[in-house]
């Protein structure tokens, strides 16, 4: 029997995009008995040699993905879920978020060293990232401990990033646990950073699945790769970050976690937000019922973002989205 034509995913095409593209096509290759093509898709954020923080981060890794959904290039694309705006796409929807992997940060360090041991290294630090919220976490942790640290901007792929600490050009990198573990290499972190010392991005560790709002049938086929406490997770953190009116380059962190006692019946939702240099945070959390919809999640994030903002939030986060 001939399969149907095949679909196609579109996807970035960085080896990690490549990577994670091509376990979503498995599974969907699985559930259909339909075949999959990746179709590789150069995105603005691939191009530019800006730091995210310049270019405003929001967006820059998928604007080309959701272009090419709308003229019907391709028929679903996968995105790292930390790269989406907030604002709900018109013509698209979020079909699905599978389960999340480690939603940790992870430190990449010379001669194997954690944290602690190079901020006591009498030559010091430079820690090499592209992200503001990691600069304002660091920069703190240093801080606590009499300590400091020179966080260094970076861009590039996992392989460049990494060759900055092999090269000696910088101390460590810190990169994202899930994209290490994806690519097969989170062997090569010496240190998995708690998030009680430095929450993710809002969304990391979790993908997002997404096709045209109006192809019923196969946004019904995307949602069985759905996991619903992941999208409960990811929804109420987005909530936050929008409600805070901060772009995904913006110095925010944010963790929905499960508050384990025998069943998951309540979340917990943390946020950070912090000027660069770590010498200002506001932290905060909040604790609710596992949200049962949408609504619910995103009202959990609205309500810990209205407590940081009377904390003084807005003032820490440099320009906001208006």
């Amino acid at each position: 029997m001939t399969s149907p034509t095949a679909l196609k995913l579109g996807t970035r095409r960085s080896a990690l995009a490549m990577a994670q593209s091509g376990m979503v096509a498995e599974q969907v290759r699985r559930i259909t008995g339909r075949d999959v093509e990746l179709v590789e898709i150069t995105t603005y954020g691939d191009v530019s040699r800006e730091h995210l923080a310049q270019i405003g981060g929001t967006g820059v890794f998928v604007s080309a993905l959701r272009d090419a959904l709308l003229r019907g290039e391709i028929d679903f694309a996968v995105h790292s879920l930390k790269d989406l705006p907030t604002a709900d796409p018109e013509g698209l929807t979020l079909a699905a978020v599978p389960l999340r992997e480690d939603p940790r940060d992870a430190l990449i360090a010379r001669d194997g060293l954690t944290f602690e041991e190079l901020t006591a290294s009498p030559r010091g630090a430079r820690i090499g990232t592209g992200s503001p919220r990691r600069m304002a976490q660091l920069n703190a942790w240093a801080r606590s401990m009499g300590a400091r640290v020179e966080t260094v901007p970076i861009r590039g792929n996992v392989d460049t990033r990494i060759g900055y600490v092999a090269s000696g050009d910088l101390d460590a990198v810190v990169l994202a646990a899930a994209g290490l573990s994806r690519l097969g290499r989170l062997a090569e972190a010496t240190e998995l950073i708690s998030p009680d010392i430095v929450l993710p991005a809002p969304g990391q560790g979790a993908l997002a699945v997404e096709c045209p709002a109006d192809d019923a049938g196969l946004v019904s086929v995307l949602a069985e790769l759905d996991d619903p406490f992941t999208r409960a997770a990811v929804t109420a953190e987005r909530a936050l970050l929008a409600a805070l009116e901060a772009g995904c380059s913006a110095p925010v962190g944010a963790l929905a976690d499960p508050v384990a006692d025998g069943h998951i019946t309540e979340l917990r939702l943390r946020g950070v937000v912090g000027t660069t240099d770590g010498s200002s945070l506001v932290q905060m959390s909040i604790t609710g019922p596992t949200p049962a919809s949408r609504d619910e999640a995103v009202a959990l994030g609205h309500e810990l973002a209205d407590e940081m903002l009377a904390k003084g939030a807005a003032g820490l986060m440099g320009e906001r989205e208006l």
